[in-house]
């Protein structure tokens, strides 16, 4: 396992928002010497190109909107580059026989082919699995953020050589995800889900993920289901994310992971149950 990290994604913040670099430094440093570190390079333009409208690709680069939810940070488009740039590192790490974590801000499932929203400004895992679909053949991509990427699926909906599987709390923002259509399949789950109920759906997903038989999986790896999260209210535990990590593993597939959402103090531990789970 090895990590894909920069401390260049610590130097945006805004005062309250709970999507703080404080979530990744704490996770960072309780993660310690135990897995190898790989410093990233920020994406190409032509990768971000592959899935996001130049409009898009534009609006960030010139700061030159308004969203209460997600910033117009200085130098937003560099640190959005960057995490892009991380999340195709564990990509092609994964391709290569290691299984790889992406620890960078900001997050992406929200960010669709031409709007950003929910913190997320480009797509880190869409923009990584374009770009390695061709050795890989076929991807499917396992989204556990208690929120659904919209913006995931707006990006892939309909490829034959894409699945796209989210288990989401609804409601909740953004208010989709409520139904399965083509090559995208939902599986919402109530308010106050525990372990048990959760983790009976998230078996029932990978059935599908298993019949379709992809070359590699790409997790887009959100930790706010966790039972003390701020802005959630799924009831999840920190050893259920092992459990997970394990499920996901037997699937027997190539495997790179990328963070998304998680605001609570027990991030780091939950992220840490998540790579053992992983790694058994």
């Amino acid at each position: 396992m090895k990590i894909i990290y920069s401390e260049t994604c610590l130097e945006y913040s805004q005062p309250g928002h709970p999507e703080s670099p404080e979530r990744v430094r704490s996770t960072y440093e309780h993660l310690g010497s135990k897995y190898e570190i790989v410093e990233p390079q920020a994406a190409a333009e032509e990768d971000i190109l592959a899935v996001h409208t130049p409009d898009l690709v534009g609006l960030v680069r010139s700061g030159n909107f308004y969203d209460g939810d997600s910033p117009a940070y200085p130098n937003l488009y560099e640190h959005a580059m960057l995490s892009v740039g991380g999340a195709i590192a564990a990509a092609d790490l994964a391709l290569k026989g290691t299984p790889a974590f992406s620890l960078l801000r900001p997050p992406g499932h929200h960010a669709g082919r031409n709007f950003l929203g929910g913190f997320c400004y480009f797509n880190n895992i869409a923009v990584a699995v374009a770009k390695t679909l061709d050795e890989a053949q076929r991807i499917a991509i396992i989204d556990f953020d208690c929120h659904h990427g919209n913006g995931t699926e707006d990006i892939c909906h309909g490829r034959e050589n894409v699945l796209y599987v989210s288990l989401h709390q609804s409601p909740l923002y953004p208010g989709t995800g409520i139904t399965s259509d083509l090559n995208c399949l939902n599986y919402p789950v109530r308010p106050g889900t525990g372990e048990e109920e959760y983790m009976a759906t998230f078996l029932e997903a990978l059935e599908s993920v298993s019949e379709f038989n992809p070359g590699m999986i790409a997790v887009s790896a959100g930790f706010d289901t966790f039972k003390e999260d701020p802005i959630t209210n799924v009831s999840l535990e920190i050893d259920t994310y092992g459990k997970i990590a394990q499920r996901i593993k037997a699937l027997g597939r190539p495997v790179f992971s990328v963070l998304e959402g998680g605001y609570s103090a027990s991030m780091p531990r939950c992220v840490e149950a998540y790579l053992e789970g992983l790694e058994t």
